[in-house]
């Protein structure tokens, strides 16, 4: 007795897709359906259903988090290979799974997936060769054969106005590190059936850490293609699978694990030496407070904003902090607005968009202006005085006002105000370890000739903290 149901990876019903919902939106005759089936099933019987993480960019694939009862991440277009990179630094135990069109993977996602295969990434790519852009209509494809027609070559693809068709499991194979490439076609249940066991041998291969394996598949599209589902795939083994030969490329699933787990390049004190090209190293110092600083820096282009940033990064990671910075300026490379994100906590930092911070260092007025209310209640904002003229209208957040740009003038460089604001910030915090500010400052200045200047404009806000802030 043959007993037909759902794949016990798929949720019962799709309530992502809407309330109730049974079915997939797959067009009939559609390859994603068949090719969602085959994983699901694989992730049941290969016991991984909840190791596995979907990555799911832009196109037919983006639906997979719908149906797949796992992990799921919406990449945006192309990126689903850069999002897994990052999963697999800190998720060493999880199975990614992306899966791809052939506009995102082999037009917008070149770059991505050709560097990971190159990395040798431990993942599984699942690559859906339909030869046309599904989702958006049936425009041309990377994959779209000489003579299709699309709807962007009505009259057919031609090589001279459009370029050749692109074989992306041969742009694979002359890469060197992919452990498993492999195509096959959805085209007769006998090729389904042999794709069922490909699909499982590249899973099997990210389970036992051997690297990154490869499937592309052949795929129908009939609507794209104006065909019933019994014409679309006679049109595949008749044009398709021609010019692209259903075959195994690569297997070196018998090899060694080539290597371990993702380690790190470089530890934090390699870090510090790294940035002091031979000087002195700061000792790492730990951190034992549970804190989590996220502060916004904000002025014009010229006051050293993402210099200050930058400098606070690199204090927070001598000082034994995760620490993160995030820059955001214009086209201007004087008098435009710019401002940096830093976030330094002794957790791990999810993401480093200051969305919230709970301190903004404002060294102008138009930075006071966009960033005062999305300060948190019990927050701090510095403001630069000599620059400010109105004052904060918040009554739900301590308040400094620094003259800070006077202070600089003094030293005849202004651009050392952000010196002045982020030591005094780092002192009123009782953050400040002026020994290893000391040793870390000349790391993270630009030119060298202008360390000696910096340290004396701290000096110089360390005076003013203790003579009008104490």
């Amino acid at each position: 007795m043959i007993v037909k149901e759902k794949p016990k990876a798929f949720y019962d019903t799709f309530e992502r897709k809407g309330a109730g919902q049974e079915v997939t939106h797959y067009c009939p005759g559609c390859g994603h359906g068949t090719a969602h089936k085959l994983i699901a099933e694989l992730l049941v019987e290969l016991d991984i259903q909840d190791r596995t993480i979907f990555l799911s960019p832009v196109g037919c694939s983006v639906f997979a988090y719908y149906y797949m009862d796992t992990g799921n991440i919406q990449c945006a277009h192309g990126r689903a290979p850069a999002v897994g990179t990052g999963i697999r630094r800190t998720h060493k135990d999880a199975i990614l799974i992306s899966y791809q069109g052939d506009g995102d993977l082999a037009a917008i996602g070149t770059a991505e997936i050709i560097h990971a295969a190159n990395r040798g990434e431990n993942m599984t790519v699942f690559f859906i060769n339909n030869a046309i852009y599904g989702m958006t209509g049936g425009q041309m494809a990377p994959t779209t054969l000489e003579g299709q027609k699309t709807l962007t070559t009505p009259l057919g693809r031609s090589s001279g106005r459009d370029g050749n068709p692109i074989g992306m499991a041969e742009v694979m194979d002359a890469i060197k590190a992919p452990v498993y490439i492999e195509r096959v076609s959805l085209s007769t249940p006998g090729k389904v059936l042999k794709a069922r066991k490909v699909f499982k041998k590249a899973l099997e291969n990210q389970i036992d850490k051997k690297g990154f394996s490869f499937v592309e598949v052949l795929s129908p599209c009939p609507i794209n293609w104006k065909m019933d589902p019994v014409e679309a795939r006679s049109w595949m083994q008749e044009h398709l699978e021609p010019l692209y030969p259903v075959r195994n490329f690569r297997d070196g699933s018998h090899l060694p694990v080539p290597h371990d787990d993702f380690i790190p390049f470089m530890k934090e004190d390699e870090i510090i030496n790294l940035l002091s090209s031979g000087g002195a190293i700061p000792d790492v110092k730990a951190s034992e407070s549970d804190l989590e600083q996220r502060v916004k820096i904000a002025g014009f282009g010229g006051q050293g904003v993402l210099s200050a940033g930058i400098l606070l990064a690199n204090y927070a990671i001598a000082s034994g902090y995760e620490a993160t910075w995030l820059p955001s300026y214009g086209p201007e490379m004087r008098g435009g607005k710019a401002n940096a994100g830093v976030i330094f906590s002794n957790r791990s930092i999810g993401s480093p968009v200051v969305a919230e911070p709970n301190v903004l260092i404002a060294l102008n007025s138009p930075s006071l202006t966009s960033f005062e209310n999305d300060v948190e209640p019990g927050g701090l904002i510095m403001v630069n005085s000599t620059l400010v003229r109105e004052e904060v209208k918040r009554d739900d957040v301590d308040v400094l006002y620094i003259p800070a740009s006077e202070m600089a003038r003094e030293s005849g460089v202004l651009a050392t105000a952000n010196i002045i604001m982020l030591t005094i910030y780092l002192k009123y915090k009782g953050l400040a370890d002026t020994e290893l500010l000391r040793k870390v400052l000349p790391l993270s200045v630009k030119r060298k000739d202008a360390v000696d200047l910096n340290l004396k404009m701290m000096e110089k806000a360390l005076a003013y903290y203790d003579r009008e802030l104490a």
